[in-house]
């Protein structure tokens, strides 16, 4: 390969292939920078050295033709290297040259000089197959196979088994709309995308495979962000007669392998908090330890404050919580309201704030604080206190956002480089105007004290979830699972399922547990946010091969399209459009 040729090579006559990265021609003599997977090297042409066909040929070199050479490999002079490239230290003199393939002028170039920015996305994702000739590109899917490799070595080391689940499969409900593959064969009929093989893997376990392990495709039909794809990669594991301390000790390991390939920091043990812990202290499931700024409960502090917002917010049960920023009083007007609208943006219908000085408090609930309200919440000169009271569940994600927005404003320095994470005891379910859904996914085993409460507060009832989170982002999910059939179909109808729809859509699994079921847990890791976070790039979009737009659209390829009249007649279906399609 191009990018192995040092100077001890120095006198060997090579043969390489690859693509013109770059030409030039300087006084009769063309200089080629040949590039591969591996890297670069300069290719030299000229007449006292190059056959006359050969210098023909390299005349009409384009840009990304695909080109053979065959020449000497020879050091630089000492001024003429290159310390940019790891080849910089050798050049091959061309004797003969051959154009394996001519290349259009391409649309979005390779090569670009340092001062070059790179062509729009949607332009990129247009002409992919260009754009993954870059370096940039090549090395984070190297990276991401390295990481992938790491992984099945590491769980196969461990006595993991590699178990492939269906990709074509039923659907069940998991929280997000399923992809659905209409049956030829039987007509009126549809397969689901799997969401997750949650449910195969757990059967897996009922099976006897008391360890298995997936790099598995995973399909969400869902509104799309910066950070979601529709088809994604997950790092699926699961282990029977397992607590959750035996997941989180193994994750732990494997983070530490993968951490070391991408040069990251990964220390243990890792912290943990609770839930409830976490959204007290943070206002988030997956808060950035990198930084303070923890959010203080003032709701005592406050008590006697003659400010009507207060008050009210108190007497409907609510609290007053906020974040003290040292040193925030600079902030202008405009800065502080920046964070309002962000805190606005998260559900608060505002958020309230006092500047210190030594002179005392300003700013909308600061002109109520007296001396020794601003004592008690801890308040120092300089300092900016930003203020939302209310019930945590409003409150919890305005202040998670106000922190997030508060660090930028204030261009804080992070601690520490790397924050890992444990989250644990999840709520099992999510309750909005009194229905439920499930936190996780259906099958997370309640905490054993709280099992009396699913009928009577299912609210307030634990699961044994934890997710792992690094820097802010949730690298992976999972939990002890329910292997008692009964228990399982409690569940179910907290989430509103009747026993007819849990036998229809579930039946298949609560008789499988029903042959004898171990307990068992396990989890899962988005293997592309650990590849982009690793890697620090700006979106998934960035470490997937070929990846789909914010629209659900591939770009390269055209997909999705429509389909034939006659494609859609024989699967039996008909399209009815839109309003406005």
């Amino acid at each position: 390969m191009v990018g192995g040729l040092r100077a001890e090579h120095a006198a060997e006559r090579v043969e390489l292939a690859g693509w013109v990265h770059r030409r030039r021609n300087l006084g009769g003599l063309v200089f080629v920078d040949l590039r591969d997977r591996s890297g670069l090297v300069q290719v030299s042409f000229g007449p006292d050295w190059t056959d006359a066909a050969a210098m023909e040929t390299a005349g009409r070199i384009g840009h990304e033709d695909v080109i053979r050479v065959v020449g000497m490999v020879e050091v630089r002079p000492e001024g003429a290297r290159n310390d940019d490239i790891e080849t910089g230290a050798v050049e091959v003199k061309a004797v003969t040259v051959e154009i394996l393939s001519d290349a259009d002028t391409p649309v979005i170039p390779v090569y670009r000089a340092p001062e070059d920015e790179l062509p729009a996305e949607e332009l990129r994702l247009q002409h992919r197959v260009l754009d993954l000739r870059r370096r940039e590109l090549q090395e984070v899917l190297t990276l991401r196979h390295r990481l992938t490799l790491a992984t099945r070595n590491y769980l196969d080391q461990r006595g993991f088994v590699e178990v492939e689940t269906p990709i074509l499969t039923k659907a069940t409900p998991e929280g997000a709309r399923d992809y659905l593959v209409p049956s030829r064969v039987h007509n009126g009929e549809f397969y689901a995308l799997p969401q997750s093989p949650q449910i195969y893997k757990q059967i897996l376990m009922v099976a006897g495979f008391d360890r298995y392990f997936q790099i598995a495709r995973c399909f969400r039909d869902e509104d799309l962000r910066a950070d979601r794809q529709p088809e994604f990669t997950q790092i699926d594991v699961e282990a029977s007669f397992v607590e959750p301390e035996d997941i989180l000790v193994l994750m732990e390991g494997l983070m530490v392998r993968l951490s070391d390939i991408a040069g990251i920091d990964a220390s243990l043990p890792f912290p943990r908090l609770t839930w409830s812990d976490a959204m007290d202290r943070y206002g988030s499931d997956r808060p950035d330890l990198r930084f303070g700024l923890e959010i203080a409960d003032w709701t005592q502090a406050t008590a006697s404050l003659d400010f009507g917002i207060v008050r009210s917010a108190v007497a409907a049960g609510g609290r007053v919580r906020g974040i003290r920023l040292s040193g925030g009083a600079r902030l202008s007007r405009r800065q502080i309201e920046g964070i309002e609208s962000e805190a606005k943006a998260a559900g608060a219908p505002g958020l309230l704030w006092a500047k210190c000085s030594d002179e005392g408090t300003t700013g909308p609930i600061g002109k109520f604080l007296q001396p020794e309200h601003a004592a008690a919440m801890g308040l120092e000169a300089g300092d900016l206190a930003l203020v939302a009271a209310g019930p945590d569940r409003v409150t919890s994600p305005a202040l998670a956002a106000t922190r997030t927005a508060a660090v930028a404003a204030l261009g804080l320095e992070p601690e520490r480089e790397h924050a890992w994470l444990w989250v644990t005891d999840f709520p099992v379910f999510d309750e909005a105007d009194g229905v439920f859904t499930a936190s996780h996914h259906p099958f997370v085993m309640p905490h054993v004290d709280d099992v009396d409460l699913l009928e009577t507060d299912p609210a307030i009832v634990r699961g044994t979830a934890y997710d792992l989170v690094y820097n802010g982002t949730e690298f992976g999910s999972g939990s002890i699972r329910i292997h008692q059939p009964e228990l399982q179909r409690r569940i179910l109808r907290v989430l509103g399922l009747g026993d007819a729809d849990i036998e229809e859509k579930f039946g298949f699994m609560l008789n499988a547990l029903a042959a004898g079921a171990p307990p068992h847990g396990g989890i899962a890791l988005g293997m592309d946010r650990i590849v982009q976070r690793f890697t620090g790039s700006g979106s998934l979009r960035d470490v997937i091969a070929f990846p789909k737009t914010t629209a659900a659209r591939a770009l390269f390829e055209g997909a999705p399209t429509a389909l034939a009249d006659e494609q859609l007649a024989e699967l039996g279906l008909q399209i009815t459009k839109k309003d406005g399609g």
